[in-house]
């Protein structure tokens, strides 16, 4: 489990893509020291697992589910040999958690149209694909690549994110231009609500004996 906090970025340096799978390996000086074998990492919201580590670089296998719902294969080849990506490792007990729950199980892919400046601050838009779009809430968390963001303007499938100057300054972001297919995974507290509501569960739950008066007896 992540939080959409980026700590570290770096860089790709091969990605291999085939019918069945591929891999992908990242020059990431600024982490790959304190990671293992078989640790996991997001990847612009793609958790991956470790296969090799060597000379500051990481390399990760690639499902074909991977290859077809990420930015990974997606058409128009955005990251390639020299594209900067987020990185993420997961979250350890006693860490503080500032985004939200992030699961690195990336949903679709959007695709950016703005990135504009506002001040010292910018607007990025993403227009998002209309199945993913019930999963997108005004005021709510959304992960973009990997960064926690919160939804501030929201309207006909167009999701605008505000972005400061220092996750400006520490992402991908900034090489972000219109049209780049950027990772979506939207808030797992939402998906599990809709879960439960589509199968129905709520209308089949065995009726709790805790009433008001008995919470009152135990001193509540």
């Amino acid at each position: 489990m992540f939080t959409g906090i980026i700590e570290h970025t770096g860089a790709i340096e091969a990605l291999d893509l085939e019918d069945d799978g591929g891999r992908v390996t990242i020059h990431a000086p600024s982490v790959a020291p304190s990671l293992a074998v078989s640790n996991s990492i997001a990847v612009n919201g793609c958790c991956l697992t470790i296969v090799a580590l060597h000379d500051y670089r990481l390399s990760a296998d690639l499902s074909t589910e991977t290859i077809h719902k990420t930015s990974f294969g997606a058409k128009g080849g955005e990251l390639k040999k020299g594209a900067r990506v987020n990185l993420e490792q997961p979250l350890t007990a006693g860490k503080e958690f500032g985004g939200h729950f992030v699961l690195g199980h990336v949903d679709t892919i959007g695709r950016v149209t703005h990135l504009t400046p506002e001040g010292e601050n910018w607007w990025l838009g993403v227009q998002v694909p209309a199945e993913f779009a019930r999963y997108v809430v005004p005021k709510g968390s959304i992960t973009i690549d990997g960064i926690s963001l919160t939804v501030a303007r929201w309207r006909n499938n167009l999701a605008e994110v505000a972005v400061i100057p220092y996750t400006y300054e520490h992402t991908n972001i900034r090489d972000r231009k219109p049209g780049d297919a950027v990772n979506l995974e939207g808030d797992v507290l939402g998906k599990y609500v809709e879960h439960h509501l589509e199968q129905g569960n709520f209308a089949s739950r065995v009726d709790s004996q805790l009433t008001v008066a008995r919470l009152l007896d135990e001193g509540f």
